[in-house]
């Protein structure tokens, strides 16, 4: 606005101008038109636009010896030239955007060889060039959003400044400020706006967000302790918001097993005792910090509770440990005084801070924020008898009532409690949230979730680009971009095989599998079709740990199909990485996926997803259309071995036969935004939903 204002009130000032000045030099200037138009060799676009230059200046200034000192300027342009070499190298690099504005001036310009209506006319022709001119400063004032324009803005001027320097300079002792004006612009311009751009760009995109508080609150966090997807969404979306211009705390327990290089760096804040429930104890919780990217994390320190090796064992022993988290979490964020606008917590082992929130924490500080409780997997609830439960929590007898934590005729859902009691809740893909509703999917809770149904959202995770990132991956043999994903993947691939003891062969379809060894991952589906799927021409790799009987299903395939299957029974972060830049597909054929991330991660990896459509991975995978070419992966529908057979052999025929079309589909899958930052936003926007002030 201020912008606009500025360049109105300088066109009325030269409109005054010329109406004063302009009748006495009307028939003495138009002579003159000619010689500038003759020595100028540029467009036609500029020739005409120099002499309206003159014919203004002269009629600013004197009336009759302007004429003469005028032509004298003409005579020797060089001089201009050598005065500004600065300004005269962008304007040859922008030369085709000279052109392109210039053109639009010739009906205007043109006027200007007529000497009669040249007086009537002169006024609209300062106000086309001038605003050129004008228009630069406050370029350089708002240099974040218009950085990008600043540029041949000012070039575009400076040659119509500099060719008509000669003409200005002689004639005008009055015409001294646009001198200085085009003098410190183009400096200004060519040193400075390089580092404005980098500094404070991010600057005022934040400066144009509401500021919000939230606290993170979950089991596990990349890179401190991660069994899952938990632990990647906690992690990365937090760094993100921070981009945002949001405040965040990330409250996790202080488990033994995270690494002794966190440990070390971790920084006393306070210690404090807590009652827990009915046990007639009080309980240490010390708080110990450590910062990262923005990220402040706060660790909930005691022996008793989380002195385990890992962050999960048993139900009897996670009840107690995750009671005494969640209150702990809470009362640890009174002891700092730091009151965030949102807690948001994560799945069951965070089920219970709504409730404890809304209840024993309702009329202290931290009671005042809004909760909203993230469902990353709906099978794991936190359900136990209610005597236990309500033995450790302490919470009240009203919250074990049918429409809070009761569960069936005698047990507790934690889970079921934090939906009851949370301001929104949202789970990490909208297909997801649609699904759960269902018998087929809901877990015994879809009735309970449907009652809840309008605050529930679905909003899908991203991937982290820092850590998944085929242009940087040290991990992989050869780093590889979108511009050059089809030179260097091939040699990935080779590299793969010969990693794992596949035959080495460019012309092998090579399927990749990275995933927890569970039924949840429809396994017994691959585990039934793996002899159709190895034609001779098709190798597997399947990375990932869990249950015995998947465990050792692959085993015996790896050694029955010696070269073509190989089965890695272990958690390698490394060698994942180097699956989904090696391998061509990546197979996700979940009988329930509530997001998922390995299909995110293959496809910025160039790798296509072959998946069942369901959760997010309907929600992220669009299937390969052989008439439109549209797409960008190989989906089944019904939880079926042949209707997965099919899938398989449609991206195999792709490959084999049309492989223009399948390396457009990994162009696009490589170009397609995976990245934390729509996701983050839309849960910044349902933040300002809650907290409207």
């Amino acid at each position: 606005m201020v912008h606009k204002k500025a360049r109105s009130s300088k066109k009325k000032t030269t409109a005054k101008k010329v109406v004063k000045k302009a009748p006495a030099p009307a028939r003495t200037v138009a002579p003159t038109a000619e010689p500038v138009t003759a020595e100028v060799e540029t467009t036609t676009a500029v020739e005409q636009v120099e002499p309206a230059v003159a014919e203004t200046a002269a009629a600013v200034e004197q009336p009759e010896p302007a004429v003469a000192e005028t032509a004298a300027a003409v005579e020797q342009p060089e001089p201009a030239v050598v005065e500004e070499p600065a300004a005269a190298k962008p304007a040859a690099k922008t030369r085709t955007s000279t052109r392109k504005t210039t053109s639009t001036r010739k009906k205007p310009a043109s006027a200007a060889k007529k000497p009669a209506p040249v007086v009537e006319e002169a006024a609209p022709v300062v106000e086309e060039v001038t605003p050129v001119v004008e228009e630069t400063a406050p370029v350089v004032e708002e240099a974040a959003p218009v950085a990008e324009e600043a540029a041949p803005v000012v070039e575009e001027a400076a040659p119509v400044v500099e060719e008509a320097a000669p003409v200005v300079e002689e004639v005008a002792p009055v015409e001294e400020e646009p001198a200085p004006v085009e003098e410190e612009t183009a400096p200004s311009v060519e040193e400075d706006v390089s580092p404005v751009v980098e500094e404070v760009k991010p600057m005022y995109e934040m400066s144009n967000l509401p500021r919000r508080s939230i606290a993170f609150i979950g089991s596990e966090c990349h890179p401190f302790v991660k069994t899952g997807g938990l632990g990647d969404v906690m992690y990365a979306l937090p760094r993100q918001l921070v981009k945002l211009n949001c405040d965040v705390r990330v409250i996790l327990p202080r488990y033994a097993c995270i690494p002794q290089k966190f440990q070390e760096k971790m920084e006393y804040r306070g210690e404090f005792y807590m009652d827990l429930g009915n046990t007639g104890r009080n309980y240490y919780v010390g708080i110990m910090e450590y910062v990262c990217d923005g990220v402040v994390y706060d660790f909930i320190d005691n022996q008793e509770f989380f002195s385990s090796g890992n962050p999960y064992t048993n139900l009897v022993d996670d009840i107690p440990k995750y009671c005494f988290f969640s209150k702990a979490a809470l009362a640890a964020l009174n002891y700092l005084n730091w009151i965030p606008d949102i807690v948001h917590c994560h799945d069951w082992q965070a089920g219970l801070v709504p409730v404890y929130l809304r209840t024993l924490f309702k009329d202290s500080p931290v009671g005042h924020a809004r909760s909203i409780l993230t469902i990353h997997n709906l099978r794991f609830q936190g359900i136990y008898n209610i005597p236990t439960i309500r033995y450790w929590s302490g919470l009240p007898n009203e919250v074990f009532q049918m429409g809070a934590l009761k569960d069936g005729y005698q047990d507790a859902n934690m889970l079921k409690g934090g939906i009851a009691y949370a301001d929104r809740v949202t789970t990490v893909s909208g297909t997801y949230a649609g699904e759960i509703q269902t018998a087929e999917y809901g877990e015994h809770l879809e009735g309970h979730l449907r009652y809840h149904s309008g605050k529930l959202r679905g909003i899908v995770n991203g991937i982290d680009y820092d850590m998944w990132n085929p242009a940087t991956d040290p991990a992989l043999a050869e780093n590889y971009e979108l511009g050059n994903v089809l030179d260097h993947k091939m040699a990935n691939k080779l590299a793969l095989q010969k990693e794992l003891g596949l035959e080495q062969d460019e012309g092998k379809f090579v399927i990749g599998l990275i995933s927890r060894l569970t039924n949840q991952k429809g396994l017994d589906l691959v585990s039934s079709i793996i002899p159709m799927v190895l034609d001779g021409n098709t190798q597997v790799v399947v990375l990932g740990t869990g249950d015995r009987e998947y465990e050792d299903t692959f085993r015996y395939y790896e050694s029955t199909h010696r070269g073509t299957f190989c089965a890695c029974i272990q958690y390698d972060e490394a060698r994942a990485h180097r699956i989904y830049a090696g391998a061509d597909a990546l197979l996700v054929p979940s009988r329930f996926e509530p997001c998922g991330l390995t299909q995110l991660n293959a496809m910025h990896y160039g790798t296509l997803p072959i998946v069942r459509e369901t959760g997010g991975l309907k929600d992220t995978v669009e299937p390969y259309n052989t008439f439109t070419g549209d797409g960008n992966g190989f989906t089944f529908d019904r939880y079926d071995a042949g209707l997965l057979l099919d899938a398989i052999n449609r991206a195999k025929t792709l490959y084999f036969t049309n492989r223009y079309h399948w390396d457009e589909v990994v162009q696009r899958d490589m170009a397609k935004d995976v990245s934390w930052e729509n996701s983050a936003r839309q849960y910044k926007d349902l933040y300002l939903e809650l907290t409207q002030w």
